[in-house]
């Protein structure tokens, strides 16, 4: 009976000490899985709470964004003050510093985002410049008939050449980045920023075939004629701007995560007609865009 009472001591200390080895491997897990983690890149895609990094390790690096997410932008000399932004601002192009934990399938879940502010302001330059399609599209076409004339090509090449570039602009709005899947022009009355309510079923439209899409976002530019102050036509457009995504998001149900930062383009890219009364009102207008991300698109 004693040596069964031994036997028994000894077999309850080693199941101890192996509970006691596993327990300390659990907490070793469980505290390298909390483990802070930092990440520096340029933001290649967002498709809602999710966010596609560049970083110098990979070209694909996934991002998780939460309700809890705290997005900010660092400012002064020292970088020592924050301010607290919309995750509307975490566009394609922004380098951004990423800092959470990950989760159990070893994803990067977001605790906050910072940017600096010179890195959003040359972001978003980067997506106007991507905009700018018509322009560039005659230039293509200019270059192509002046080849054709050099180099007498036939008039069947420059048909096909002609058509394939109708095409692209078409359907790529000759954007790097970007398809362009929906798009409504808001115009608006000299010096006002209330939008007209026979555009609302138009934007609703606009939210309702924009859900339909994966990985979309919204885009939303106001523009302002060039009568009046620079100054006003900046704050014109800029209230324009918020009216139109306030409608998207209060009225058509967008979540702010599809919205990107609204742009007040102010009296920049002016649209000419030759006629001044045509122009000023082409010009006072907010133009919405779905957009489907290149990146998001190929990953479906």
């Amino acid at each position: 009976m004693r040596e069964l009472t031994l036997h028994n001591r000894g077999f309850l200390r080693s199941m101890s000490f192996a509970l006691l080895l596993l327990s300390g491997v659990m907490v070793a897990a469980q505290a390298q899985s909390t483990e802070p983690v930092e990440v520096e890149g340029i933001i290649k895609a967002r498709d809602g709470d999710t966010m596609i990094l560049k970083t110098s390790q990979s070209s694909d690096f996934k991002v998780l964004l939460t309700d809890e997410t705290k997005v900010g932008q660092v400012q002064g000399l020292l970088q020592a003050r924050r301010k607290d932004m919309s995750m509307a601002a975490l566009i394609p192009g922004l380098k951004v510093k990423v800092k959470g934990t990950n989760n159990d399938l070893h994803e990067l879940v977001a605790d906050s985002v910072a940017f600096k502010g010179n890195d959003l302001e040359q972001a978003e330059t980067i997506q106007a410049g991507l905009h700018e399609t018509q322009a560039q599209g005659q230039e293509n076409k200019a270059a192509i008939e002046q080849q054709n004339a050099t180099m007498q090509q036939h008039q069947e090449q420059i048909s096909a050449n002609k058509a394939a570039i109708s095409e692209a602009s078409a359907r790529f709005g000759q954007l790097d980045d970007y398809y362009i899947r929906d798009e409504v022009t808001v115009y608006f009355e000299n010096g006002k920023v209330d939008v007209d309510p026979k555009y609302v079923p138009e934007l609703l439209k606009l939210a309702e075939t924009a859900k339909s899409i994966n990985g979309y976002v919204i885009e939303v530019k106001g523009f302002a004629s060039s009568t009046g102050s620079e100054e006003l036509n900046q704050k014109l457009s800029e209230d324009r701007a918020d009216n139109v995504t306030n409608i998207l998001v209060q009225r058509g149900d967008v979540p702010l995560t599809r919205m990107l930062a609204p742009a007040a383009m102010g009296e920049s890219r002016q649209i000419e007609t030759g006629q001044q009364e045509t122009e000023q009102a082409e010009n006072r207008r907010v133009v919405v865009r779905v957009l489907q991300n290149k990146a998001i698109a190929g990953m479906r």
